[in-house]
């Protein structure tokens, strides 16, 4: 097994339990649900929102059916990062494909369990307030940044750049 590959699943399964575990401590151990807003610092509050769409609430399933669409949609865009992360021999793009399907299965776990995602952090300031997210949303963005790093930055995963990779 490569190195690589090693060690975009401990950073997979290790975003996908810090998720689970303080999405589950704030709904069950916490109460989030029923304390409302709790206000963190002031800029910064818990807050439960149920997402049933995906990023943003776009394209909410509002039926079962629909619910279990977005988990199938999920779980096929899941198992082409880890065919890619297999595939893959570069760190930084395990790191980025780590935690890319380490979110990704934390809101398909929540999706599958509750029917939406557990979103609960809120970010705001001079009144602006930015869309409630979650830990998983934050792995999936820093992945994804990642990836972008490493393809127009350093240009190592960029065909036109006319370099030998």
């Amino acid at each position: 097994m490569s190195r690589p590959l090693v060690l975009g699943g401990v950073i997979a399964l290790i975003g996908l339990i810090v998720d689970q575990a303080v999405k589950t401590w704030l709904l069950f151990g916490f109460d989030l649900g029923e304390r409302g807003r709790v206000v963190v610092t002031p800029f910064f509050d818990l807050v439960l929102v149920w997402n049933r769409g995906i990023s943003y609430g776009l394209f909410a399933a509002d039926s079962q059916a629909q619910v279990w669409f977005l988990v199938a949609v999920k779980t096929v865009i899941t198992l082409a990062l880890i065919v890619w992360l297999v595939r893959n021999t570069d760190r930084l793009t395990a790191i980025a494909l780590g935690m890319l399907i380490g979110g990704a299965i934390g809101n398909t776990v929540d999706r599958a369990i509750y029917g939406a995602v557990v979103d609960f952090v809120s970010l705001h300031a001079a009144g602006y307030y930015w869309y409630v997210f979650n830990l998983a949303d934050v792995w999936v963005v820093a992945g994804v940044a990642l990836l972008l790093y490493d393809a127009f930055l350093l240009g190592r995963n960029s065909k036109v750049s006319g370099e030998p990779q």
